[in-house]
């Protein structure tokens, strides 16, 4: 049985829920169910939690940094979590976020996605590693936010996200009961400050806010 949040709720629990934004997310899953139908971009019981597993747990991402400009997401499959973020911010037009997918059907649906609910939102169909390639060559203006869920382990995300950090550039990561465990051996490589908060969606889950990122061999 589904058991999930309503579009409703969303705008009682965010601050970023408008009307506007509950009808841009509903375009969103409708979108999503359709290319499910084909193309197989979740698992098997997505669509099922869509709104409370998914949307709304994304969602609590768009919370921790209302003030961000300029947001990464790595490794976005179906638009979790930056496509979101980019839905909740759309009516800000100086934010932007950029979506880095490998999986060239995922990428062609977030674009489609993209176009659907005007989401402020980019999309890069290559290897995290060929972006930072781009992205440094390209002296880009610094970072405010990278984010990404479910991926790869905290070590791992340190590696890949360090080039893309600046001073101020927070990574913000939605992680399991298995963190702690990662976190362990991540430590072994890298410094950091860490602010740990409970999800909202998952009791096991939380959301981990990394900054001041570096190699302890630096």
């Amino acid at each position: 049985m589904c058991v999930q949040s309503t579009p409703a709720d969303l705008a009682d629990r965010f601050a970023c829920v408008t009307d506007t934004v509950v009808e841009r997310l509903e375009t969103f899953a409708a979108l999503l169910a359709e290319w499910q139908k084909i193309h197989n971009l979740v698992g098997p019981d997505a669509l099922c939690n869509l709104w409370t597993r998914h949307i709304e747990d994304s969602l609590q991402l768009a919370d921790q940094a209302p003030e961000a400009r300029h947001w990464i997401d790595l490794g976005s499959g179906a638009g979790f979590p930056g496509l979101v973020v980019a839905i909740a911010r759309a009516g800000d037009s100086d934010f932007s976020v950029t979506l880095v997918e490998s999986n060239h059907k995922k990428a062609a649906f977030l674009r489609a996605a993209i176009r659907a609910t005007g989401a402020p939102a980019r999309v890069f169909a290559g290897r995290i590693e060929n972006y930072i390639e781009d992205f440094e060559a390209a002296q880009t203006d610094p970072v405010d936010v990278i984010s990404a869920r479910a991926m790869a382990p905290f070590a791992d995300l340190c590696r890949l996200a360090s080039p893309l950090m600046g001073p101020e550039t927070r990574l913000i990561l939605l992680k399991g009961q298995d963190f702690v465990h990662e976190e362990q051996v991540a430590t072994k490589s890298w410094s950091y400050d860490l602010l740990t908060l409970p999800s909202v969606t998952d009791r096991s889950g939380r959301i981990i806010t990394v900054t001041n990122l570096r190699p302890k061999d630096s």
